[in-house]
C-alpha cells in the first residue's frame, strides 16, 4: 500500500542485537566468576541463567547449544575446583540441568506463538492491501505518492484510509481516518473505499460525491448489526483535479484536518475549509450541503494529504508537529522525496513514539496533463503526438 517505512537502525533493535549476545556473556562470567573466587563460592546461578536468557532470543538450536555449553560448563567446574561438597556440587548440577531443560521447552512455546504471531501479521497485512493497495506512480499527468505508517512497528492494520482514481470527471482522491481501530475500523475503511470507488465513476460533482458516500455509510449501518457504531465516523478530505477546467484543485473536507499545498518557490498554504462540516456518518445530527471550494494548482505545485497522526504527533515537551510550518521553505524533487521526509521528521520530533497511524498522498501536477479521464491509448497517443489534438 504504496511505500511503507523500511526496516530501520532504530534504537531499540539495537538493544535487541545487543541482547542476544547475553547468554554467551553470562557463560563466560560464570567462568570468569569461578576462576576468581574460592571454591565454596557458586557459579551456578550464571549457568542457570544464560539458556533461560537464550530461550526468549535466540533459535531452538542456539538454546540447546547453550543449554548444553552451561551444563558441561558447570559439571567441568565441579570437577577440577572439587567443590567443599559433593551434595552441594551435585546440587547444582541437577539444578543447572533442570533449568536448561525448562529453558528448551520455553523456547519451543516462544517460537510457536512467533510463528502463529507471523501467520497473523501476514493475513492482516494482505488484507490491508487488499483495502488500499498502491495508487499508481503517475495518473494523467499527476505524479502520486502515498505511505501508510503504523504506530506500533509490528502494526499493519488500521483505520486510516486513502485512495486514488482517475474517473470522467478528474482524477479525484480520498484521505480519511475512522474513529476507533483494529478490525472494526478496517471494515468501516472498507466500506468507505468501496463506496468511494463506486460513486467517484459516476458522480458528476464532488458534493454529490460525498453526499454518496454519507448515505452509503447510513445504509450499511441499517443492513449489518452495528456497523455504523463500527467506530462512529470518519473524517475525510475529498479532492478533485478535473479535466480541461485550468489549473484547478476542488477539495470537500469534513472534519479533517486541512491538506497543504506546496507551492514549486517552496511556500506553503493550507486550504483549510471557510466553513466546517461533519465527519461522514454523522448526518442524522442535521443535513448540510457540502461546499466545495478551488484553489489555484499549476504546475509544480504538490498536495499533501494527510491523517491527524502527523498534526497530533507530539514531542517530549507535549509540542504538537506541525507540518506548514516544518516544511515552509522547502523544496523536494517528488512526491516521494516529500513524503521521505515527512515521515523521517514526524519520527524525529516525536522521538520515534508516536501514538497514531498515518496515511499519507502526494499528489503533484506535472507540466503536460492529460485532458482525458483515463490513459490514452497508443492509437490516441500518436494523435496527439501528431498535434490533431
Amino acid at each position: 500500500m504504496g511505500k511503507r517505512d523500511g526496516p530501520e537502525r532504530t534504537a531499540p533493535n539495537v538493544l535487541l542485537r545487543a541482547a542476544c549476545w547475553l547468554p554467551a556473556v553470562l557463560l563466560v562470567a560464570g567462568e570468569v566468576f569461578a576462576f576468581l573466587t574460592p571454591p565454596n563460592y557458586n557459579s551456578a546461578p550464571f549457568f542457570a541463567a544464560a539458556p533461560l536468557v537464550a530461550a526468549s532470543l535466540l533459535s531452538a538450536r542456539a538454546t540447546v547449544v547453550t543449554a548444553v555449553i552451561a551444563v558441561l560448563a558447570s559439571v567441568d567446574i565441579t570437577v577440577h575446583r572439587g567443590a567443599p561438597s559433593t551434595g552441594e556440587s551435585v546440587t547444582e548440577n541437577v539444578t543447572v540441568l533442570t533449568v536448561a531443560l525448562l529453558a528448551l521447552g520455553i523456547n519451543r512455546v516462544v517460537r510457536r506463538s512467533d510463528s502463529r504471531l507471523r501467520s497473523a501479521r501476514g493475513i492482516a497485512e494482505a488484507a490491508q492491501r487488499a483495502v488500499l493497495p498502491a495508487p499508481p506512480a503517475r495518473l494523467d499527468g499527476l505524479r502520486v505518492a502515498a505511505r501508510y505508517v503504523a504506530a506500533q512497528a509490528d502494526a499493519r492494520i488500521g483505520g486510516d484510509l486513502y485512495a486514488v482514481q482517475a474517473t470522467p470527471h478528474g482524477v479525484r482522491l480520498i484521505v480519511g481516518d475512522v474513529r476507533g481501530k483494529g478490525l472494526g475500523a478496517v471494515e468501516a475503511v472498507a466500506v468507505v473505499i468501496g463506496a468511494f470507488r463506486e460513486a467517484a465513476e459516476g458522480e458528476p460533482t464532488l458534493s454529490g460525491l460525498a453526499s454518496r458516500l454519507e448515505r452509503a455509510l447510513r445504509r450499511e449501518g441499517g443492513r449489518r448489526a452495528n456497523i455504523d457504531q463500527f467506530e462512529g465516523f470518519t473524517t475525510a478530505v475529498l479532492a478533485e483535479v478535473p479535466h480541461g477546467d485550468g489549473e484547478v484543485l476542488r477539495l470537500v473536507n469534513r472534519g479533517h484536518p486541512p491538506p497543504l499545498l506546496l507551492r514549486a518557490d517552496g511556500t506553503v498554504a493550507e486550504t483549510g475549509p471557510r466553513t466546517p462540516a461533519l465527519p461522514l456518518g454523522m448526518g442524522e445530527l442535521g443535513e448540510w450541503p457540502d461546499r466545495v471550494e478551488e484553489w489555484a494548482f499549476p504546475p509544480g505545485a504538490t498536495l499533501l494529504l494527510f491523517t491527524d497522526g502527523v498534526t497530533e504527533a507530539r514531542d517530549a515537551a507535549g509540542v504538537f508537529y506541525d507540518p506548514q510550518d516544518r516544511l515552509a521553505g522547502r523544496q523536494f524533487r517528488n512526491p516521494d522525496a516529500l513524503l521521505d521526509h515527512l515521515v523521517a521528521d514526524v519520527a524525529r520530533h516525536t522521538g520515534g513514539s508516536g501514538d497514531d497511524d498515518m496515511a499519507l498522498l502526494a499528489v503533484r501536477r506535472t507540466e503536460h496533463h492529460h485532458p482525458a479521464g483515463r490513459a490514452m491509448s497508443s492509437g490516441v497517443a500518436r494523435n496527439v503526438a501528431r498535434g490533431r489534438f
